[in-house]
């Protein structure tokens, strides 16, 4: 059985042309010499390089679709007849409405969140800056943390350098600050994310000192991709002002040869990739040292999909270093930009991964070393994978992290911004069906009046799907925890949820659905 065909995929805007397709390779059973396309190899020989990512970039955010062995819907969540943690056991009080879904991550200094998820890495890809003010306020006004990722200020078109070096000035990182902590009101946190280049650069300093920022997330890697992170770039002097900052920039756009080809046309965009991160126990230790001097009140750290022993370095150290959360992406990931192959066919898929990291955070646990706060990621988008995902963990795990999931919204609301003002044909039969106004078209914006008086107006579209989208996984969460009879996060256990094969059951840990609860049957029967 094939778990994913290369060759093709609406990703890369690519398809075969034949309906039989060599599972392996991806390629029609029969090439024929004259076929007018289009395979990524037929357009990979115009376009070479370019069919590494998804297209176009800037505009979409692509997601792998590797069918693995065994994945989280091989999980299933226990229901139950009789108790109620957290709360008294009876039908007035004991009702789903009243299930509490704040959690809370950090060691010294707590962040609580309404809802147990958060965004992910939010960098410097035009998805990120394009839709910013939507994805910030929409976080912010839901009372989830957001990540602001790597490589904001390096790539900021007026980013200034003091004598030494380093970040004096970036308006666009002052934007991402401030447009999250206009609606702030005590939920969550913004994480400012770190790399090679950033850290080079003098970004945790900036943010500390000039911004306020609290929290610095250390950046090992996540699950889409095990290189760096990477943009496009559409002018020949904006790649060549890249690489003067220190960046890897691809093709050189110092060589006359892609000088020529970019304006000759076939070159159409330059590459701008981060470095990668060379880990070892000092320096990390001592990079953890140095930003809390600094001023951080919370270091996070990101990891990716890397094998077990990478894995336990990220455990074992983050809970030496008092992490005040480790985030711990799986394959396939989601992305902005990331090399399409790469992204389906590299890295430990998340259901395995995570399996890995509560087995060692268990063992830390029983050798009585702290377990750092574990927020799981990669591939997550609605409420039954966030209670999944909490219980495989539990009780280490506090959280999950969303990148396309909670990104979506926040698009979806901009352009239905542009479609009420009559842009690109008005509004479509999928949005108008709902009204034709914006307080007929989201059910909450009545409710975010309420709360926010006149100043609702001020409140972009897209944050306003973003706050409609996480409370419908809120309830949809207070809903599943009721039925497990679990009133607050923290009684989740791996108890709730059961596997459905005896693979899943080999994988995880979580007895086969044939096994769960077996012994306490048996001694029910046999009484």
């Amino acid at each position: 059985m094939n778990l994913q065909r290369p060759n093709a995929n609406e990703a890369l805007e690519t398809k075969n042309r034949s309906r039989d397709v060599a599972p392996q390779s991806g390629l029609c059973s029969r090439c024929v010499d004259g076929c007018k396309g289009n395979c990524d190899l037929f357009r990979a020989t115009f376009r070479g390089r370019e069919l590494l990512y998804p297209q176009p970039f800037g505009s979409i955010t692509a997601g792998a679709d590797k069918d693995y062995p065994v994945d989280y819907s091989h999980l299933n969540i226990n229901g139950y007849a009789m108790g109620a943690n957290g709360i008294n056991p009876n039908p007035d009080e004991a009702t789903f409405p009243n299930v509490d879904t704040e959690t809370a991550f950090g060691v010294d200094s707590k962040v609580k969140m309404k809802v147990p998820i958060f965004t992910g890495a939010l960098g410097s890809t035009d998805i990120a800056r394009k839709n910013w003010e939507h994805f910030a306020i929409g976080a912010a006004i839901s009372g989830i943390t957001l990540v602001c990722g790597e490589n904001v200020c390096g790539i900021d078109p007026k980013l200034e350098f003091n004598s030494k070096g380093k970040v004096a000035k970036s308006p666009e990182m002052d934007r991402r600050v401030k447009e999250y902590r206009r609606f702030h009101e005590g939920y969550g946190d913004i994480l400012v994310q770190m790399n090679v280049e950033d850290t080079r650069n003098g970004v945790a300093e900036y943010v500390i000192e000039k911004l306020g920022v609290e929290t610095i997330e250390l950046k090992w890697g996540q699950g889409a991709k095990c290189i760096g992170g990477e943009i496009k770039v559409n002018s020949l002097e904006r790649a060549i002002e890249l690489k003067k900052r220190g960046y890897i920039v691809t093709p050189d756009p110092e060589v006359p040869a892609f000088q020529a080809a970019f304006k000759a046309g076939p070159l159409k965009q330059f590459e701008r990739h981060s470095r990668l991160g060379f880990i070892d126990q000092e320096g990390f230790m001592a990079e953890v040292d140095r930003l809390r001097k600094l001023g951080a009140k919370r270091i996070t750290l990101k990891t990716g999909a890397y094998p077990m022993r990478e894995l336990a370095m990220a455990i074992r150290w983050s809970s030496d270093a008092k992490i005040d959360l480790l985030t711990i992406d799986g394959a396939p990931g989601g992305t902005g930009m990331s090399p399409w192959r790469m992204m389906c066919e590299w890295g430990v898929p998340s259901i395995y991964l995570h399996s890995m990291a509560y087995e060692l955070c268990d063992r830390l646990a029983q050798k009585g070393r702290p377990v750092p706060d574990i927020a799981f990621a990669g591939g997550f988008s609605s409420e039954d994978h966030v209670f999944k995902a909490l219980a495989l963990g539990a009780p280490y795990c506090k959280a999950v992290c969303m990148g396309r999931a909670l990104m979506i919204p926040g698009m979806v609301g901009k352009n239905t911004e542009k479609w009420l003002r009559g842009e690109q044909g008005g509004l479509p039969s999928t949005v108008s069906k709902f009204g034709t106004t914006k307080e007929e078209i989201f059910m909450n914006y009545e409710v975010l009046k309420e709360k926010y008086g006149s100043e609702v107006a001020s409140l972009p579209l897209g944050a306003v799907g973003i706050f409609s989208a996480v409370d419908k996984i809120k309830v949809g969460l207070q809903q599943i925890m009721a039925g497990s009879r679990n009133w607050k996060v923290e009684y989740i256990t791996r108890n709730d949820i059961f596997s459905l094969t005896e693979e899943c059951a080999s994988v995880t840990g979580i007895p086969y659905v044939m096994n769960a609860y077996r012994e306490e049957a048996l001694k029910i029967i046999d009484a």
